[in-house]
């Protein structure tokens, strides 16, 4: 008898990287979140440079002393917090500091509670380290976000809260008095909050709190792939409680090590102001782009994006099979969108979420395009 695979490994497909994968050059991609911009000048020059000088091993575990430092004056200044550079972990994307994190914080059977539609990572790695999801529904009537009377109206207290504000799917950012009242939630429970803060910085008229101002027990997820244009770099940064850095450092010791020497090195540039005043004239462009799908997009029923870069719609007065539908509208329009069942297992057949950091001459092309397949339909 052959081998065969682990029943932990029958997680679900990450289907919007099946879209990717049909499409070619003459696709306007708008289902993956991959800034059509590359990492800021000043990163490449000193990654040029370090190619010539330095060695480019290993470095520590939790990161290089001068990321960490970087990080942690940043996010105070940021945010008007104190934050240490011993707390501050580096980690090999934020998907990397996910699965860290998920081992070093929960044992197999915990549960932790999550909105619903959400990013399918988080569902599908905690399910594949053998946690058990408790599902906080929300729509429009909650723009999405979750809220603390969901939680305490839970039967039993989770070991743990993700919250993620900008949203991916939908874009919303959660109200600061929201934020704060399940920071309190879960101090006051003893329940692990995690803030995922990856599209920080990418905002239209609003600002972002950090769960951090609101409990030093929370743990903060940051990335260089959003804001800072580096996806490819696979660097991002945990802010963690003191009690969980030594069981991170021990995982990330036997899982990768490091992160990667050179992405660290150019990492440290991208929070200089040279780089900022680059990534927000970035943002403008998001920006623009997000006003013209808002205009000419022919849909209505979406909560408009407060940060990041999605749109995500309710299309059920077209379809109840959004995937099929966004296959039938890439094979006959060319045109690539996410369908919402990634997001959501239970509604998201209901919906389809676009992606809008490309360039604004794509998003008209892809409304022209979207508009003539509903008439045709």
């Amino acid at each position: 008898m052959n081998a065969q695979p682990s029943q932990r490994s029958h997680v679900d497909p990450f289907r919007v990287m099946q879209i990717l994968g049909q499409t070619d050059e003459k696709s306007l991609v708008l289902c993956v979140g991959q800034p059509s911009s590359g990492a800021p000048t000043p990163v490449i020059r000193r990654v040029q440079q370090a190619l010539i000088d330095a060695p480019l091993g290993y470095t520590p575990t939790l990161g290089t002393d001068e990321l960490r430092a970087t990080i942690a004056d940043w996010h105070n200044a940021t945010y008007g917090v104190t934050t240490r550079p011993e707390n501050v972990v580096i980690t090999t994307g934020s998907s990397g500091g996910f699965v860290a994190l998920f081992l070093a914080a929960l044992d197999h059977g915990d549960t932790i509670a999550m909105s619903r539609p959400g990013y399918p990572a988080y569902r599908n790695t905690l399910q594949a380290l053998g946690a058990q999801i408790v599902d906080l529904p929300c729509g429009p009537d909650t723009r999405f976000q979750p809220t603390a009377r969901m939680l305490a109206e839970l039967e039993t207290v989770p070991k743990a809260v993700i919250v993620t504000s900008p949203d991916n799917p939908s874009g919303t950012i959660i109200d600061p008095d929201e934020l704060r009242a399940i920071a309190e939630w879960c101090d006051a429970n003893g329940c692990l909050l995690i803030s995922d803060e990856i599209y920080h910085g990418i905002t239209y008229g609003r600002t972002c709190a950090t769960a951090r101002s609101y409990s030093d027990q929370a743990v903060v997820v940051g990335s260089l792939s959003k804001f800072f244009c580096m996806t490819g770099w696979r660097l991002g940064w945990l802010i963690v409680p003191d009690h969980l850095v030594e069981p991170l450092e021990n995982l990330q010791a036997n899982l990768a090590l490091c992160p990667p020497a050179v992405s660290q090195v150019g990492a440290v540039e991208a929070f200089s102001e040279e780089a900022r005043q680059e990534l927000a004239q970035r943002v403008e462009h998001y920006a623009a782009a997000r006003d013209v799908l808002l205009e000419k997009l022919p849909f209505t029923r979406f909560a408009p994006p407060d940060g990041g870069f999605y749109l995500y719609i309710d299309i059920s007065e077209y379809t109840d099979d959004s995937e099929q539908w966004c296959r039938d509208l890439l094979r006959e329009t060319g045109v690539a969108v996410a369908p919402g069942v990634d997001f959501d297992p239970i509604d998201g057949h209901r919906y389809i979420r676009i992606s809008f950091c490309v360039d604004v001459d794509v998003i008209e092309q892809a409304c022209q395009r979207i508009t003539e397949f509903l008439r045709a339909r």
